[in-house]
């Protein structure tokens, strides 16, 4: 029960981080337009992200505009898009793989072969952790960087957006639910003692009839 507990624990986790990690994939708030000039209120706001850039009107009306070429874009975002997008096929795959040898399921009969295939879909999720772990790093520090560089001019500046935090959010989410799932072990069939019973030999007296000092 309790390693069944986990498995539904971790399984959970997986998944919710694995479905936060493909709306950060989809978000365009990877980079925000840093607010650092002495008058706050600007005509609009630029959002970056991995497949377009957005810009938001001080009337509430947004235009986006997806990247034309993957060439032309910056190597940070080149690596975030070919990454996060593993990272979300990993994470179906290792759902398939921790479904299919659950115990709850029926998929695999023999048990050290379903909890092979749990921990080697918790492999999968943590795998699939680090994979978004890294573009969302290198982004956060190239941002950082570039804010404190006196170099880059104040327009240029950009701040964290959103999709990094939830990126965050569902790396830590992949990594403990692959842990957990990387603890399961097989459920113990038989509870308590073993006992072996001694087969009973028959004692016959001499002339070929039973002792009747067997009987109680």
């Amino acid at each position: 029960m309790v390693s069944a507990g986990l498995e539904i624990m971790g399984l959970s986790m997986c998944v919710i981080g694995s479905l936060l990690v493909m709306v950060a994939c989809g978000l365009p708030m990877w980079k925000v337009t840093a607010f650092i000039e002495a008058n706050i209120v600007v005509a609009q706001t630029m959002w970056d992200g991995l497949w377009m850039s957005c810009v938001v009107q001080s009337t509430g009306q947004m235009q986006c505009k997806v990247h034309d070429s993957i060439l032309a874009l910056s190597h940070d975002l080149q690596a975030a898009r070919a990454l996060t997008v593993t990272s979300c096929v990993l994470g179906v795959v290792g759902m398939m793989v921790v479904i299919a040898g659950a115990q709850c399921t029926n998929c695999i009969s023999k048990e050290n072969v379903k909890v092979r295939a749990v921990n080697a879909g918790g492999i999968l999720y943590i795998i699939s952790g680090l994979f978004v772990l890294v573009p969302l790093c290198w982004m956060a520090n190239n941002i950082i960087s570039d804010f404190y560089n006196p170099q880059v001019p104040a327009s240029k500046k950009r701040e964290i957006g959103a999709a990094l935090y939830i990126g965050w959010a569902a790396t830590a989410l992949l990594l403990i639910g692959g842990s957990l799932l990387c603890c399961s072990c097989p459920s113990s069939g038989n509870s308590g003692y073993s006992v072996k019973y001694a087969p009973t030999k028959a004692r016959t007296s001499q002339n070929g009839e039973y002792d009747k000092r067997n009987y109680v």
